[in-house]
């Protein structure tokens, strides 16, 4: 049994019992959050497709933490004009653990 299912405008394959890391979610770490935006739920070789939501198809997680990435560089130079320019980047995710698939 598994569903494809819309988290912040990114599409993720998701199982029971399984982590995912997803865009950053403002939900507090041990809340559990649903997600109504089932593209796709397959049970027991019962498929349903959503045109463009499965109706009545949801999924629930809950929030294990937040983290950062690693840090992303960006350099610009223009050469022989003395123009250098460093900045870092580090993008913020959520990691969910999927409870219950209905």
């Amino acid at each position: 049994m598994y569903a494809i299912v819309e988290i912040s405008g990114k599409q993720f394959k998701v199982k029971e019992k399984d982590k995912i890391f997803v865009p950053h979610l403002k939900n507090e770490e041990g809340t559990d959050v649903k997600f109504e935006k089932v593209l796709f739920l397959e049970k027991e070789n019962d498929i349903k497709i959503g045109t463009p939501f499965v109706d009545s198809a949801t999924v629930e997680a809950k929030v294990l933490k937040h983290i950062k990435d690693d840090k992303v560089l960006v350099f610009k130079k223009k050469r022989r004009k003395s123009y250098r320019l460093l900045k870092g980047h580090r993008q913020q995710y959520t990691q969910i653990e999927i409870s219950k698939i209905s």
